[in-house]
């Protein structure tokens, strides 16, 4: 045999070999995610695509450890519905932190106003939850979908409290606890009514409903949680700053609603200027995890 063609014949069958062991490789290498550089034991699998949706991305936190059938968080990111990535400093440590809890974390992006008004954002997540529940990504990613919580800032509050009381439970799996943080509850005119709502904040909710005012804006009241409340709700841990933008107000009644209908509710009132995540200080951070981990034991 020439040397060219033992070398031939040596690639082949070097390439014979590779195809083989990939086709017994049990998983991806993606799926092997990254080592987190801020929670150790925790590995991260970035721009996961959602089947079904249209360029929806997401990010998975796993513990490094956890175990076949391991608690399940959505983690949906703020932004005044307009701004805000999964892979922001802030957000990305929402996800390593709870998956250094021993959760598996799905952090989506979504579509963003203006140009893509509600219910944009809700459809994407209603998709997201529809995914995650998939034997596919079960296997996957080792998780169960049947304890099932929900963690938003904000904005992101504001969805997830949405998809608890309203559109999510039309999911395979609906979420079984809630935990926001600063979210608008009440976008419609009567909201404004409860509390200070900052003008600028006003245009921004008009923006996310696609409504030139609050006269004409149907929209409004679909998008707002506080509406939606009912006996069949999840359990919710509602965190309210007294002087935010955010009028204390509206998690106010919307906690008085909650309780009304016999909801299991824990809400935290601080007395602070803070929004969102600049609330989320140890101390809460140890509540969230023990309520999480009381509502979505086995």
């Amino acid at each position: 045999m020439t040397r060219d063609r033992a070398r031939t014949a040596s690639t082949a069958l070097a390439a014979g070999v590779l195809v083989l062991l990939a086709g017994c490789a049990p998983e991806p290498a993606a799926d092997v995610g990254i080592p987190s550089t801020r929670y150790d034991g925790v590995r991260l699998v970035r721009d996961v695509g959602v089947g079904g949706s249209d360029g929806v991305l997401l990010d998975v936190c796993l513990p490094q450890d956890a175990e076949p059938g391991s608690p399940t968080i959505l983690s949906v990111h703020g932004g005044g519905w307009r701004g805000g990535d999964k892979a922001q400093p802030q957000w990305r440590d929402v996800c390593e932190w709870l998956a250094s809890e021993g959760y598996v974390v799905f952090q989506p992006n979504y579509s963003l106003a203006p140009d893509h008004p509600f219910p944009a954002a809700l459809d994407d997540l209603e998709t997201v939850l529809d995914w995650i529940s998939g034997d596919a990504q079960v296997e996957r990613f080792g998780h169960d979908p049947s304890r099932l919580g929900a963690f938003g800032d904000s904005a992101g509050g504001n969805l997830v409290a949405l998809l608890a009381t309203d559109g999510g439970q039309g999911a395979d799996e609906p979420i079984d606890a809630v935990v926001e943080l600063s979210a608008p509850l009440d976008l419609t005119r009567e909201g404004i009514a409860r509390g200070d709502l900052d003008a600028g904040f006003q245009r921004v909710q008009l923006d996310y409903l696609g409504c030139a005012s609050y006269d004409d804006c149907p929209a409004a009241r679909a998008a707002s949680p506080m509406y939606e409340v009912d006996s069949s709700d999840p359990p919710f841990f509602v965190v309210a700053a007294t002087d935010d933008f955010i009028p204390v107000e509206q998690a106010d009644d919307f906690v008085g609603l909650l309780t009304a209908a016999t909801v299991d509710v824990e809400y935290v009132r601080v007395e602070s200027d803070e929004h969102a995540l600049a609330l989320l200080d140890d101390d809460l951070r140890e509540r969230i995890v023990a309520w999480l981990d009381e509502h979505l034991d086995d």
